[in-house]
């Protein structure tokens, strides 16, 4: 199973949902993030974010940003989009139904869509990357509890 977390630069929420992922997931997963935007190509993600994840013992601070590519929307299973200006940015480079049908809001699994994006904590402080990641953090839970049920 390859997975794929995207928010819009890849240096706050997408890098923190493939770190909080792959402390959860078998070896056999495949876990990776990018952004829609390549405004940050090849930084390593936030500090606040990279001490947010350190806070609960999981390191992302090699991680290095890129944006999404046409070869990820056919290689991965499962997209994971972090809101809608991101999902629909996603949605719209897909070539086909079988693309678009991999493509989610990180949050809708929770079946309340109205809520289903998670917050860019980008122009927040410490407090607000730590809410991301305890949203993040039960986002990844829950997926991978459906996964496992379709599995």
């Amino acid at each position: 199973m390859k997975i794929l977390m995207v928010c819009l630069g890849n240096i706050c929420r997408s890098p923190l949902a493939e770190g909080i992922m792959k402390t959860k997931v078998p070896d056999s997963f495949f876990v990776d993030s990018v952004g829609t935007i390549s405004l940050h190509e090849g930084e390593h993600p936030d500090k606040r974010a990279i001490k947010t994840a350190a806070n609960h013992g999981i390191d992302i601070s090699k991680q290095r940003s890129r944006p999404i590519t046409n070869e990820d929307l056919e290689n991965f299973d499962k997209i994971y989009c972090m809101d809608i200006d991101v999902y629909e940015d996603v949605i719209s480079k897909a070539k086909n139904e079988e693309q678009r049908q991999k493509i989610f809001l990180f949050l809708e699994i929770f079946g309340d869509h109205e809520n289903a994006e998670v917050p860019d904590p980008y122009w927040g402080d410490m407090n607000d990357f730590e809410d991301v990641f305890q949203l993040l953090d039960k986002g990844c839970d829950a997926i991978l509890n459906h996964l496992k049920i379709n599995n």
